[in-house]
């Protein structure tokens, strides 16, 4: 399993750090210490991308939307249906937490 390869002392840190933030407004604060301003906006556009995919638009309308290239499209699409469904489990918790 690919996730495997990821595991390691750092990436576990890096987790820790994520799952002790307490609100959105703590995530703003880390992310824009972490990432740059792109970096955090490609992760945010690729959510949206595999949100857009599961309701089923097509990759003109997702490309209109979002700005996102087709390989990105494509790159998420594939992380949907061979993955390990890691966009499919956090959408569906942000959208019941929504209801």
């Amino acid at each position: 399993m690919q996730i495997d390869k990821l595991r390691g002392k750092e990436l576990d840190q890096l987790f820790e750090a994520i799952l002790s933030l307490k609100d959105k407004e703590e995530c703003y604060q880390f992310f824009d210490d972490l990432c740059t301003m792109n970096e955090i906006q490609s992760l945010a556009q690729r959510l949206e991308v595999a949100r857009m995919l599961m309701d089923g638009d097509t990759y003109q309308h997702i490309e209109k939307d979002t700005g996102a290239s087709t390989a990105t499209i494509s790159r998420v699409k594939r992380c949907i249906n061979y993955g390990n469904e890691g966009y499919r489990f956090s959408l569906d918790r942000v959208y019941q937490k929504h209801e």
